[in-house]
C-alpha cells in the first residue's frame, strides 16, 4: 500500500536524531484526545439546548469509550504495519472530524449526528490515537519504557485539565449563560456548534505537530551504552518477540487482561461517582462536604490520576513491572479496606486513600505497555496493547455499574451514608485480590510462541 508522506519508510530517523523529541510528539496526540474526559462540560448546555436527559447526553462519551477499545483492538496490527505517522494522521482525521460532525448535528438539532460524530468516528480516533505512539516510544526507550509510555499516557489523563477550563470559557464566550449555582440558564443559537467547530480545528492543528515530528529508529539503533542483557535483572524481560496473533493465545495475555480490567474497575468506580460519594459518606457528620469541596475532591483525583501515570510507571523501570502491579493491586485492596472499615471517621484519611487509588488507576494504564514489552518483545507490542484495551471497555461498564447499582439498591432499602457503598467496596476488594493473583501467575512466555525468524513489522 503506497502511503507516500505517511509511509513508515519516510520517518526513519537519521543518525543523531534526539529521541527526546518523540515524547512531545506523542503528547500532542494524547493531550488532544484526552479531551474525552472533559465531555461533562458539554452535557448541561446540550441538555438545555436539545432537551436531553442526563442519560442521553452521556451517550457520545459512552460510545466513544466503547469505540476506543474496539478500534484499538481491530486496528492495532495495521497501526504497527503502517507506522505511527499514518496512525496519528488517521487519529487526527477521525477525532477532529467527529467534532465537525457533532457541530453539524447541533446546528441541525439532530442529536444522533452528535452521538455518531463525537462518539462513533471520534471514538475510533481515540483508540488509534491512544495506541499509535506506544510501540514507537518503547523502541526509542528500551532502557526506560515505563517512563516513556508514562509521559504520553499522562497526557491522556491530563488532557481534561486543559480542555475543561478552555471549553468552559469558550461556551461562555459564545453565548452559554449560567446562574450563581452553575446551572445553565440559556444557550445561544450556534454556541455549542461553534465551540465544537473550534475544538475540531484547533485540535487538528495541535495534533499535526505530532504527525510531523514523529520518527521511528533505524532497525539497528539502540541507546548509547544500552545492553539488553542487563535487563535480565528484572524477571520476565525477554529478548524474543511474539506476534499479536500468538500473544492472545498465551495465558500471560489473559492474566494481564484480568489485571488491567480489575485495576481499572477499582479506580473508575470512584472516579465516576466521586462528588456524590464523598457527599454521601460525610453528610451525616457534624461537618458535611459542600458542593465546592466535592468539586475540589474531584480535581484532586484527576491530578492524582495524571501524576500517577508518570511517577509509578517510571518507578516500574527500577523495581520491575510485576512488583509495581503488586503495589497497585495489593495496596489498592488495603486502601479500599481502610475506607470500608473507617467509613466517615476522617475526611483526610478518606481523601488520601482515594487519591492513592486513583494514582494506581492511572498508573495501570501507563505501565501496561511496558509490561507487554517485557513479555512479548517490541515486534507488535502496539497491536497487542490494542487488543488488551478491550479490558478497559469492560471495566468502563463494570466499575460504575457496581458502585451505582448497589448504591441505588441500598438507598431503596432505606440505607444512607457509608452504608450505600460498603457492599460495593468489598466487591471491589475481591476483584483486586483476583487481579493480584492473576499478576502472580504471570511467567515468561513459552518459547513455542516466539517468532522463529526475525521479521520486519512492515511485512507483518
Amino acid at each position: 500500500m503506497a502511503l507516500g508522506f505517511l509511509d513508515r519508510s519516510r520517518i526513519v530517523a537519521p543518525a543523531g536524531w534526539s529521541r527526546w523529541l518523540i515524547p512531545p510528539a506523542a503528547l500532542s496526540v494524547h493531550l488532544a484526545i484526552g479531551q474525552a474526559y472533559a465531555w461533562s462540560v458539554f452535557k448541561p448546555p446540550l441538555e438545555k439546548y436539545l432537551s436531553l436527559s442526563g442519560t442521553q447526553s452521556a451517550l457520545p462519551f459512552q460510545l466513544g469509550i466503547v469505540m476506543l477499545g474496539l478500534s484499538a483492538a481491530l486496528f492495532g496490527t495495521r497501526v504497527e504495519r503502517n507506522g505511527p505517522r499514518w496512525a496519528m494522521f488517521v487519529s487526527l482525521c477521525c477525532f477532529c472530524g467527529g467534532f465537525l460532525i457533532a457541530a453539524l448535528g447541533v446546528s441541525m438539532q439532530q442529536y444522533w449526528l452528535v452521538v455518531l460524530g463525537y462518539g462513533g468516528l471520534g471514538g475510533i480516533g481515540l483508540g488509534i490515537g491512544y495506541i499509535s505512539p506506544v510501540s514507537t516510544l518503547i523502541k526509542w526507550f528500551p532502557d526506560r519504557p515505563g517512563m516513556a509510555t508514562g509521559i504520553a499516557i499522562m497526557g491522556f489523563g491530563g488532557g481534561a485539565l486543559i480542555a475543561t477550563p478552555w471549553s468552559t470559557a469558550m461556551l461562555d464566550a459564545f453565548g452559554v449563560t449560567y446562574n450563581a449555582t452553575g446551572q445553565v440558564t440559556a444557550v445561544g443559537d450556534g454556541a455549542i456548534a461553534l465551540a465544537f467547530l473550534v475544538h475540531g480545528l484547533a485540535y487538528a492543528v495541535f495534533m499535526s505537530l505530532g504527525v510531523l515530528m514523529i520518527r521511528v529508529p533505524a532497525d539497528d539503533w539502540k541507546p548509547a551504552g544500552y545492553d539488553a542483557a542487563n535487563d535480565k535483572a528484572h524477571a520476565l524481560i525477554t529478548t524474543a518477540n511474539v506476534s499479536a496473533k500468538n500473544a492472545i493465545r498465551t495465558p500471560q495475555f489473559w492474566c494481564l487482561w484480568i489485571v488491567l480490567c480489575f485495576n481499572v474497575t477499582a479506580g473508575i468506580g470512584i472516579l465516576e461517582k466521586a462528588a456524590p460519594m464523598i457527599g454521601d459518606f460525610f453528610r451525616q457528620t457534624p461537618m458535611p462536604v459542600t458542593a465546592t469541596a466535592a468539586a475540589g475532591f474531584v480535581a484532586l483525583l484527576s491530578l492524582s490520576n495524571m501524576i500517577g501515570r508518570f511517577v509509578w510507571s517510571s518507578t516500574s523501570d527500577i523495581i520491575g513491572r510485576k512488583n509495581i502491579y503488586r503495589l497497585y493491586l495489593g495496596l489498592g485492596a488495603l486502601l479500599y479496606l481502610t475506607i470500608a472499615l473507617f467509613t466517615n471517621e476522617s475526611k483526610t484519611l478518606f481523601v488520601i486513600c482515594a487519591m492513592l487509588i486513583l494514582s494506581f488507576y492511572g498508573a495501570g494504564f501507563a505501565t501496561i505497555p511496558a509490561y507487554l514489552k517485557d513479555l512479548f518483545g517490541t515486534y507488535q507490542v502496539g497491536a497487542i496493547h490494542g487488543r488488551l484495551l478491550t479490558a478497559w471497555s469492560v471495566a468502563g461498564v463494570l466499575g460504575p455499574l457496581i458502585i451505582n447499582w448497589i448504591a441505588d439498591a441500598q438507598k431503596a432499602a432505606g440505607k444512607s451514608g457509608p452504608a450505600l457503598y460498603t457492599t460495593s467496596l468489598f466487591i471491589v476488594i475481591g476483584l483486586l485480590v483476583i487481579g493480584f493473583i492473576a499478576n502472580e501467575l504471570v511467567r515468561p512466555v513459552n518459547a513455542r510462541f516466539h517468532e522463529q525468524t526475525e521479521q520486519k513489522v512492515a511485512s507483518s
